[in-house]
């Protein structure tokens, strides 16, 4: 069956403002197989039968995650759907150990339901609750990537984008097969990047991602040679276990530098924010912690002028959430968008977002604005996946 978007009456509107609220009855995690990987999405269902919708990031490690929706789960039940702050404090903090990746991609998922609840209760779409309209419509960017160092392949699907009305594309540093070795990458995805370049102007954006691959020097060599082809950022230039890398790279590249998108929480943004070492935040709501902590990082950037790019490989869940954020805030700079929304899981997915020339467009519909058949989910059943290992070519393990 579709879970419905209900017209309330004025009186369950009021009751809700008067702080009684409406209670949490059930929490559902259900794994959809995409045709790819799996994407996680979080039920959750009040007494007023207003049922609010979220999806979880971590892609290949959604049965932890759903574990720890199992943990979440009696603590929920029962409780206060408009009291969104309170329960994201009693999750994140009430095991005693701060979440972590897993639990925090849990808490990001039952936290963009419970905004989805609260929109469908009050008859608001969600970025009317977050200070209303900053932006009319909100650029998004696709993935554009071809294999391997084919560079006419490359090319071909750059121009295909910007031909549908992309004004971004989006490659990453490439590798041969399961093969990345990080010289030679770093040679060709200089050459592709000027490719694309050349074939599309000065008009066209490029993001560059390298998807944490590089170590210190491979990574300066790369963003140094970058600036003069002009990339919007260069993406994730280095692993992040050590953010202090960050402090030397800015300082031998004036490149435009994004990371983020592996943070489980505002506090790892510290150092990078507070240092001033990146122009664009790439915060995940499905693991950062939902709507409520990107909110708070989206504050905490635009005092240091950094912008949004909210990462989003996920599916309609996850961009109607970011598409809400974007609307509402002001330093927002551009949004992961893999494809166009409406093209992939339809079935599951009836009512998505729109789009439209290179942008998402406001929803109209309360709440997230989306619609979800639990019954199409479930005939999209969990496979197991795992992404892609690189080495090498001495065989030592490297980053995907």
């Amino acid at each position: 069956m579709t879970v419905p978007l209900p017209c309330l009456s004025s009186t369950a509107s009021v009751a809700s403002d008067k702080g009684h609220g409406v209670k949490i009855t059930n929490l559902e995690a259900i794994p959809i197989f995409d045709g790819w990987r799996n994407l996680l999405v979080v039920l959750v269902e009040t007494d007023e039968g207003i049922a609010g919708i979220g999806e979880s990031g971590l892609s290949g490690r959604e049965l932890a995650v759903m574990g720890a929706i199992d943990h979440f789960r009696p603590l929920l039940l029962g409780q206060d759907a408009s009291r969104i702050e309170h329960l994201w404090q009693v999750l994140f903090r009430g095991g005693f150990f701060p979440a972590g990746p897993v639990l925090a991609s849990a808490i990001s998922a039952i936290d963009i339901a419970l905004w989805d609840i609260r929109g469908k209760a009050l008859g608001l779409p969600l970025y009317q609750l977050l200070g209303g309209l900053v932006r009319e419509r909100v650029v998004c960017y696709p993935h554009s990537q071809a294999e391997g160092f084919d560079t006419p392949a490359l090319v071909d699907r750059c121009l295909q984008a910007v031909e549908e009305g992309w004004k971004f594309v989006r490659f990453h540093l490439p590798q041969q097969a399961e093969v990345l070795e990080p010289a030679e990458s770093v040679r060709m995805g200089l050459r592709q990047l000027e490719a694309v370049r050349a074939v599309l102007g000065e008009e066209v954006e490029i993001c560059f991602d390298v998807h944490t691959r590089l170590d210190l020097s491979d990574a300066i060599r790369l963003c140094r040679e970058s600036e003069p082809l002009r990339p919007f950022f260069m993406e994730d230039p280095l692993r992040t276990e050590n953010l202090g890398l960050y402090r030397q790279l800015r300082a031998h590249t004036a490149a435009p530098l994004a990371a983020g998108e592996q943070f489980s929480s505002k506090w790892q943004f510290r150092e990078l924010v507070e240092g001033d070492l990146i122009d664009y935040a790439r915060v995940d709501l499905c693991i950062v912690g939902g709507i409520t902590e990107a909110r708070k990082l989206a504050g905490w950037c635009e005092t240091h002028g950094i912008r949004l790019a909210p990462h989003n490989p996920l599916g309609p869940v996850a961009t109607a959430a970011c598409l809400h954020l974007d609307l509402a805030t002001s330093n927002f700079g551009v949004q992961e968008q893999p494809r166009r929304p409406g093209t992939s899981l339809t079935d599951v997915f009836p009512v998505q977002v729109e789009w439209d020339d290179g942008y998402l467009l406001p929803p109209t519909r309360p709440g997230l604005g989306i619609e979800f058949d639990r019954e199409a989910a479930r005939r999209r059943p969990f496979q197991r996946w795992e992404p892609p290992h690189l080495r090498r070519r001495d065989g030592a393990f490297t980053n995907w």
